[in-house]
């Protein structure tokens, strides 16, 4: 009976991996198409927006209220802000797209959110290492001194991405508003998310008030790892990882909710 059963789970998990691959690569070709450089801009979009946003701060010489180096603050900053933002915008009215194939008995609603998930998830994690270590190559920046703080960091922080983005993305498609609200509300989160500054510099009740945010820890913890000793950071994992427990489990009962009672309708 065991066997049975974990034969049953087995090809399970293989057919939904092979749904969720054909997925990404429908999702892939979709986005960029199969021409010029096609799926690789999947990397060289993120790259271009993060080596726009270092070379302006560099020859700006534009203030973060620390000595700490400018290309590896912009490398951790403006990468941790394609996480938080562009994963819930992708999310955002998935199902339209995607609805004729979602007739098919094995492809479900959370099977096309985990697919632009990882699409997105890769992009913006090979771009952050690309870059980390060209600017290396050329000395520019010097390695992380701590990599697994600096990996699990961002793990944490792609799981908030990931929670926010499932928990934005079913409410999208209840209601249009959610979709007319993110996207402005990402500008006024920009400056208070810790990519431009760091929490040190901060008068202590201001400190206090962007602490709520849960990406302003990710990023001080990444630049911890990145820069060690030199950096001061303000940061509470437990805050976060229940943000995420908590945004992950409403996003999921949101995402079922969507697909049982919106899009069989």
């Amino acid at each position: 009976m065991r066997r049975e059963l974990n034969s049953s789970l087995s090809q399970s998990w293989a057919i939904q991996r092979r749904i969720i691959f054909a997925l990404v690569m429908r999702e892939a070709l979709t986005r960029y198409g199969r021409h010029n450089i096609g799926f690789l801009w999947l990397f060289v979009e993120p790259m271009i927006f993060t080596i726009g946003i270092t070379i302006f701060w560099t020859f700006t010489k534009a203030a973060h209220g620390s000595d700490l180096p400018i290309v590896p603050f912009a490398i951790t900053g403006y990468s941790s802000v394609l996480v938080w933002r562009n994963i819930p915008g992708r999310l955002s009215n998935a199902v339209l797209p995607n609805v004729g194939i979602m007739h098919h008995r094995n492809v479900r609603l959370i099977d096309i959110y985990f697919a632009r998930l990882l699409l997105e998830t890769s992009g913006v994690s090979m771009s952050f290492l690309f870059l980390t270590l060209a600017f290396w190559v050329v000395e520019w920046t010097a390695l992380p001194e701590d990599v697994l703080q600096v990996l699990s960091g961002w793990l944490l922080l792609n799981w908030f991405g990931w929670s926010m983005g499932l928990l934005i993305g079913s409410l999208s498609e209840q209601t249009e508003i959610i979709e007319k609200i993110w996207h402005p509300a990402t500008y006024f989160l920009f400056p208070l998310s810790g990519a431009a500054f760091i929490a040190d510099a901060l008068p202590p009740a201001f400190r206090d008030f962007v602490l709520w945010l849960p990406m302003v820890h990710c990023v001080e913890y990444i630049r911890e790892g990145f820069f060690g000793s030199a950096f001061v950071a303000h940061y509470d994992l437990g805050y976060v990882v229940t943000c995420c427990c908590v945004m992950s489990v409403a996003g999921f009962l949101n995402v079922n909710y969507v697909a049982n009672r919106v899009v069989l309708q």
